[in-house]
């Protein structure tokens, strides 16, 4: 009776597990495959899948061995290959415009800067050698006017200074190996240009400020009139306001229009534009090459008002430096603003 007993359990265990087994062959033929070893969700690649680039290499290989330019050539592509640093362009090794960058901030930025800023300095030089300072033909009267207010002055002289020390750090990094490398060695142009650039990214944006500052004091003096076009076709000898036509040239174009130029792309490369959290590096490149020819004509520009506000117009600086000119000089260089101030305006000629 036992052994019969025994013989019929065993019988249904057998039973229930040949069901089972055919239940599971049911359930898993609905299921996807899955690869060896896999994780749900996760797609799986076989390794021996070799992109184009590493079979094209793998046969150059079996010709030219060590000959690996199907690798570097697929690096220097404009595709993103992997990278497990998730931030733009992290995916890209090599980037195919930082040669064209090269060529063209070695090449055309430098070379005609260069050659910019070498004729103001020489164009100046030759004014000063051919006519000299120019004075005042009735001779100073020994009466001044008021021209300038401390804050106006102090405005000019922030953007004076942060601009001078600007264009020459910027001066060495662009053109110092040229003529700084060759004397001093690279031992100390290394550390040299290393300071220089720090002054330089410090100083930009007091250089901003102060244009902004500098603008809202004198803009409201700098509108174009018709006075200054006159002065202009004249060749500098017609009547003018508080600022002539070249002066006013000066303020929108080169104060205004670099100035603006000049910050905003030296914020882009120290990436402290607010709001901004990253720059690629085509656009770094772009802000260089802007920020290279801005700042040439900027210092090209400024050759010219510094020469004329210092050595190269008798009376000029005094305005700036005391804020009070002689009257002889405000009535030849100035007549309209003498004639207002002297009708009882204040010193921007502005009668109440």
């Amino acid at each position: 009776m036992k052994g019969n007993l025994f013989m019929r359990k065993a019988k249904v265990v057998f039973l229930g597990i040949i069901l089972g087994s055919v239940s599971l062959s049911a359930i898993a033929q609905q299921v996807p495959t899955a690869a060896p070893g896999s994780m749900p969700g996760i797609q799986s690649q076989n390794v021996l899948d070799l992109p184009k680039a590493a079979q094209d290499q793998i046969s150059l290989d079996q010709l030219q061995p060590q000959n690996n330019a199907p690798v570097w050539r697929e690096v220097n592509s404009t595709v993103e290959h992997y990278s497990s640093i998730k931030t733009p362009e992290a995916g890209v090794l090599i980037q195919q415009g930082g040669h064209e960058w090269q060529l063209l901030r070695n090449g055309v930025v430098t070379v005609f800067g260069g050659w910019l800023l070498a004729l103001a300095f020489c164009a100046a030089g030759a004014l000063y050698f051919v006519k000299g300072t120019i004075p005042i033909n009735e001779g100073p009267s020994g009466r001044s006017m008021l021209r300038f207010t401390r804050l106006e002055r102090a405005s000019h002289w922030a953007m004076a200074y942060s601009f001078v020390i600007l264009a020459i750090s910027g001066i060495i990094i662009m053109w110092g190996r040229y003529f700084v490398l060759p004397v001093i060695g690279g031992s100390l142009y290394g550390p040299l240009t290393f300071l220089l650039k720090n002054v330089h990214n410090i100083v930009g944006p007091f250089f901003t400020i102060s244009v902004i500052v500098f603008f809202v004091l004198y803009v409201r003096d700098n509108i174009p009139t018709g006075a200054d076009l006159k002065w202009l076709l004249s060749g500098g000898k017609g009547s003018s306001h508080r600022f002539n036509g070249g002066e006013k040239l000066w303020f929108w174009f080169g104060v205004t229009a670099l100035g603006v130029v000049v910050s905003v792309s030296g914020w882009a490369l120290n990436s402290s534009i607010p709001g901004v959290e990253y720059f690629t590096r085509e656009q770094m490149q772009m802000a260089n090459l802007v920020h290279g020819i801005a700042s040439s004509l900027f210092m090209a520009m400024a050759v010219g008002h510094i020469y004329i506000g210092s050595i190269g117009m008798e009376g000029a600086y005094e305005g700036m430096k005391t804020g009070s000119v002689d009257e002889n000089w405000g009535k030849e260089h100035h007549d309209l603003w003498y004639n207002d101030v002297k009708a009882g305006g204040d010193h921007r000629g502005s009668r109440s």
